[in-house]
């Protein structure tokens, strides 16, 4: 695979051309091209800083590159390789950004600027579906020369928290007249007179129930209300007229002093444009191409280049591509358009490709990524869109994994099977707009709070399905004996909540909602908050639909022979990856001890000649009357990460990485329990430990904090989960890092102000414990100090480990230390919690959990 960036040549030593022993950059690949004539450059380069760019060194290296790679590929043809990567990656952090943003990119303009901007823009917008582009005459400078126009301004910003109605609004004025004079007399003071000042009121808007306010600028209230919904709409895709809007807070900005300056417009000519400096020929897209090199001193405002050609400026070379025109506005701009409809891309082949590869890769990844995006975006609860504990994921035509966003670990390796469920259970049924909800552990769920939804990508003719796109989402509370869905004392699966098999959610684009609340509210132990749950689904499905959405334009842009080669492509490339792991490692084994007394045991045995490995868990601990029992999925979604991890290269977690990889489950143990065991802790701890037990066979890294600290609280009216993070263990050549999850989850704890406003507590004590990480040569993160305070009366429970066990430490590397729980009751005695416990708390009680901390590696000594 090629890969580009990233890390940067920056200015010094900057690209191979500069002529200061720097590293091939995507500079020097569009030098190597053509793309970039020395001639046209400066010359400041070199000891004496009067030398042109060195074009004869790039040519050097790209030719040295091209025998390093071999297949046939010149030097050209390597390098344009390496810009089409830089160009997909660009496009792709474009969308990622659009799309939080709620902007379809499709019906706008792109802005370019910086030094390099102009020689990526037609692919860039290519790569996008967008069809013109403004290049203002000093893009190649325009942050400075904006920092040089700019205003002063001043801001000032004031909590409300008030239902949207005539009251906030007498407030919103209120606040906006008290603010607004001291942001003004804030720029005054600045040199800027009153007169020139402008003072804008914004309200902060918000649904009830959400903690995402918009701003809307305050004027009445219909018209704050028709701007929040314009804009609610926009960004989240919906709106919501059945939910109160609050006004969460006003902010007054004020603006003034800025220069005075308007692009005024010039007359435009009906000249002929003038002939091209010289002829040049550069190399894109796979092909050579003829182009004319224009200087911006040849033309007039009026004149049009088309395509291939070359507008050397001042400060930048604009690339004008085949199929595009650049014209010289009025403004003394330059606004690049389409002028040929884009065709497919040009005729790749199903061969396997190290640029499309890389291009896939990337393209995949992005899907998965848009689709967490507009996850977050449109959920309902805390949990998935403050704690982002949920993940996305692109699937072959028979469920396999294809990419992942970087999301939750113990998710993604395990979401396969739910797919594959909902395929087999539905053979010959499933219909375009047919959408399927599981948490089934015993038929390819982990544990019930996980909800997978799966959505089938049909073709145009909606008869065969292409792919599928899943999203799981850990749902603050499907019922259970205890809010949040999370007891430690659960032992029968029913006790855990909602069992749901194979449901279909959306029936031929009807969502069944009334049979959807019908499975929440009937079970033995239902749902707390079922309206929770059906919104959160409902963002799951939107998620799903952009995957849709977005993996229908890859079809459309490449066609879907060479997306499905590529999908197998990137499958083959992990495998390979592995491999190359496996090459390196030798048979070992290792035996983990959890605080129960339970053991998980590992063999690897590692087949040099076939590059393949047997990760074998006979004599793991049978079957607990606990809930620490894993399912199947679990343990398979352990050593995909651990496997994964250990591959040194930037590759998707996909079903490639375990086809090396024979995995042995022995049955009815805890690693793949039988119907109706509990399974709610073996989701969330008994993977933490599956992982270290696997990284100590491996003697990679020491044992992490090995749990993740599983804090529950509620009532009838709220619900709260979250995992707590610890130091990361220590590895050879690296120290662990403090405070940060690890492993198999991958959550950030909800924001101390939106925990307190939605929930009745107060975050008492959050601190980094100095020094209490594992000592070694390479030292262990430090852990974390923990209190929250209840101003209500709530039930609460914690499934943690390590209480009893301290995390090891490997290769003379010392343990971490244990974790503790406590409370603090009213009378400000603190009693002592077992690892696995659930109290009840009464206002103004507290509890505090004390991770465990992570294993040092190698000796102090």
């Amino acid at each position: 695979r090629f890969r580009v960036g990233p890390d940067s040549a920056g200015a010094d030593p900057g690209p191979k051309c500069y002529r200061r022993e720097g590293p091939l950059a995507v500079t020097d690949a569009n030098v190597m091209v053509g793309k970039l004539i020395p001639d046209f450059f400066p010359k400041i380069f070199g000891r004496t800083n009067d030398q042109p760019i060195d074009a004869e060194a790039v040519r050097g290296a790209f030719a040295k590159l091209a025998k390093e790679v071999g297949g046939g590929r010149s030097p050209e043809e390597i390098a344009d390789g390496f810009i089409t990567i830089a160009v997909e990656n660009m496009a792709n952090a474009i969308k990622k950004i659009s799309v939080a943003r709620g902007y379809d990119v499709t019906r706008y303009a792109l802005n370019c600027f910086g030094g390099a901007g102009g020689q990526h823009a037609c692919l860039v917008a290519d790569s996008l579906g967008m069809k013109s582009v403004v290049i203002h005459p000093l893009s190649g400078l325009l942050s400075a020369y904006g920092m040089g126009l700019a205003d002063i301004r001043a801001t000032r910003t004031q909590a409300l928290e008030e239902k949207l109605g005539t009251k906030a609004l007498a407030s919103v004025n209120r606040i906006g007249k008290k603010l607004g004079a001291e942001v003004k007399r804030e720029v005054a003071s600045q040199g800027v007179a009153s007169s020139q000042i402008q003072v804008i009121v914004r309200a902060h808007l918000r649904y009830a129930g959400t903690d995402t306010p918009l701003e809307v600028v305050a004027g009445t209230l219909k018209k704050m209300q028709r701007d929040f919904e314009a804009a609610h709409k926009s960004r989240f895709g919906f709106m919501d007229r059945d939910k109160e809007i609050v006004v969460e807070a006003v902010s007054v900005e004020a603006i003034g002093g800025g220069a005075k300056f308007s692009e005024r417009a010039g007359k435009t000519t009906n000249s002929k444009l003038p002939g091209p400096r010289r002829k040049t020929e550069f190399f894109s897209r796979g092909k050579s191409q003829t182009a004319g090199v224009y200087t911006r001193d040849q033309i007039k405002p009026g004149h049009t280049i088309k395509g291939p050609a070359l507008l050397i400026e001042p400060n930048q070379t604009i690339v004008i591509e085949d199929g595009w025109a650049a014209k010289l506005t009025a403004k003394d701009h330059i606004v690049l358009t389409r002028i040929k409809v884009l065709a497919r891309k040009h005729a790749i082949g199903t061969k396997a490709d190290p640029v499309l590869l890389e291009v896939f890769n990337n393209l995949f990844m992005s899907i998965a990524e848009q689709m967490g995006v507009t996850l977050q975006n449109t959920a309902y609860s805390v949990n998935i869109k403050e704690r982002l504990d949920f993940s996305c994921a692109v699937f072959a035509q028979d469920g396999t994994l294809v990419a992942n966003a970087p999301h939750m670990p113990v998710h993604l390796g395990s979401m396969d099977r739910s797919v594959e469920t909902v395929i087999r259970a539905n053979k010959g049924k499933i219909r375009p707009g047919d959408v399927y909800a599981l948490n089934a552990p015993y038929n390819g769920g982990t544990h019930l709070p996980d909800i997978t939804v799966c959505t089938p990508v049909f073709d145009a003719k909606g008869k065969n399905i292409l792919f599928w796109v899943a999203s799981r989402g850990h749902h603050a509370d499907v019922g259970g004996v205890a809010p949040g869905s999370m007891s430690p004392l659960a032992t029968h699966i029913d006790e855990e909540g909602v069992y749901i098999d194979n449901f279909k959610l959306v029936d031929r684009g009807r969502f069944r909602e009334k049979e959807l609340y019908a499975l929440l509210e009937g079970a033995k132990y239902p749902a707390r908050n079922p309206l929770q749950n059906v919104n959160d689904l409902k963002a799951q499905i939107a998620a799903n639909e952009k995957g849709v959405r977005e993996l229908r334009k890859m079809i459309a842009l490449f066609g879907m022979p060479v997306v499905k080669a590529y999908m197998g492509h990137v499958q083959d490339n992990a495998a390979e990856s592995v491999r190359r792991v496996l090459d390196r490692l030798h048979d070992s084994e290792f035996s983990y001890e959890m605080d129960q007394g339970t053991f998980i045991r590992v063999k690897i045995s590692v087949d040099k000649k076939k590059r393949e490995a047997t990760v074998d868990f006979t004599g793991t601990s049978p079957q607990q009357n606990t809930n620490f029992n894993a399912p199947a999925p679990v343990t398979r979604a352990a050593v995909l990460y651990v496997f994964r991890v250990m591959v040194d290269d930037e590759i998707p977690m996909n079903a490639g990485c375990l086809r090396p990889i024979n995995i042995v489950v022995p049955e009815r143990s805890m690693l793949s329990p039988e119907y109706p065991a509990a399974v709610v802790a073996g989701n969330v701890e008994t993977s933490q430990a599956i992982t270290n037990c696997l990284f100590g066979a491996l003697g990679a890294l020491s044992c992490a904090q090995g749990t993740m600290n599983n804090l529950t609280y509620g009532n009838d009216n709220y619900q709260y989960y979250e995992t707590i993070c610890s130091g990361s263990p220590a590895g050879p050549g690296f120290n662990g890092t403090d405070a940060v999850h690890t492993h198999m989850t991958n959550t950030r704890l909800t924001d101390p102000e939106v925990l307190e406003f939605r929930f009745p507590v107060v975050l008492e004590d959050f601190h980094i414990r100095k020094d209490s990480g594992g000592r070694g040569k390479w030292r262990a993160g430090d852990g974390i100090y923990r209190r929250v305070r209840f101003r209500e009366k709530m039930d609460c429970a914690i499934l943690s480990g390590h209480r009893r066990v301290p995390p090891f430490g490997l290769a003379g590397g010392e343990s971490g230390h244990v974790g503790e729980n406590r409370v603090r009751r009213l009378n400000g005695i603190e009693e002592k919690l077992k690892g696995c416990d659930q109290t009840v708390l009464e206002a103004g009680e507290a509890v505090i959990i004390v991770t465990p901390t992570a294993g040092g590696y190698g000796p102090l000594s």
